[in-house]
């Protein structure tokens, strides 16, 4: 019998390689019905600190968790305890989520006859960046801005990145959602509220615009700006007046300027 000269070397399978989120992951987008996603430390903290807010799943880092617990953050729930990159494969490599995230119920979304007239009230045209809206909430809860006035189409959800953009405002400052934005801006005219769309064609500045409270400032997307029917709706259109070379700015930007204009003209009155 011929001897055997070589012998088969068992298989080796190849090491498992640790999954990752590919590059350029983006999370499937949330039903509208769905929960709010909430993540980042301001965004999380305000959620827990609010008693409307109702959260349903809290998920943390070791360190996250610990700082929660050393500021005496109020929790409702009993919070996972897992590693940062289980947030990122749920979140996507991009969301600085600062070791928490959190699931609750979508907040309360008051109808415009539930708003109080007085102080200024923020209405968007059809801005459809998360990141724009949820810089225009952080801003008007730092004017104490009554609240945001949006449609339910073309409008982004209000979790996940807005949420993050808001840095807590979103527990701050109601969310108003209307079918139809001219019949919500007559809405708006029958409480009282005069109506001022931000244009850059406008009759004029709008510090040197007779303002009055209850006071509602309108802001079309970046590039569209305010609609035929959103001008005409509109009691006025202002434009702002800067001193530099570049006129235009970013609509964020611009509600943070108006929110600042009109309310040191309303604090004078």
């Amino acid at each position: 019998m011929a001897r055997k000269l070589w012998q088969r070397s068992p298989q080796r399978r190849p090491p498992r390689k640790r999954l990752r989120p590919r590059a350029g992951f983006r999370p499937a987008p949330l039903p509208a019905d769905g929960p709010a996603i909430l993540y980042g430390w301001h965004t999380v903290k305000a959620a827990l600190e609010n008693p409307a807010r109702r959260i349903r799943k809290l998920m943390g880092t070791e360190n996250a968790l610990r700082r929660l617990r050393d500021e005496n953050v109020p929790l409702s729930i009993e919070p996972e305890l897992v590693r940062p990159d289980l947030i990122d494969a749920r979140l996507g490599p991009d969301a600085v989520h600062q070791g928490l995230l959190a699931e609750a119920d979508q907040l309360h979304a008051p109808a415009v006859a539930e708003l109080a007239p007085e102080g200024i009230v923020l209405v968007l045209d059809q801005i459809t960046d998360p990141h724009n809206v949820g810089a225009i909430m952080r801003s008007a809860a730092a004017f104490a801005a009554k609240a945001i006035v949006t449609t339910a189409r073309h409008s982004p959800e209000a979790t996940g990145v807005l949420a993050k953009a808001a840095s807590g405002a979103l527990e701050l400052v109601p969310l108003v959602t209307v079918q139809n934005l001219a019949r919500g801006l007559e809405e708006l005219r029958e409480r009282g509220f005069q109506l001022v769309g931000l244009d850059s064609s406008g009759d004029g500045d709008l510090a040197a615009l007779p303002l009055r409270a209850p006071l509602a400032l309108v802001l079309g997307a970046e590039g569209k700006g305010l609609r035929q029917l959103t001008r005409a709706t509109c009691d006025r259109l202002a434009r702002i007046d800067v001193p530099g070379e570049i006129k235009s700015l970013n609509v964020s930007n611009a509600a943070a300027l108006s929110l600042y204009v009109a309310s040191r003209a309303l604090s004078q009155r």
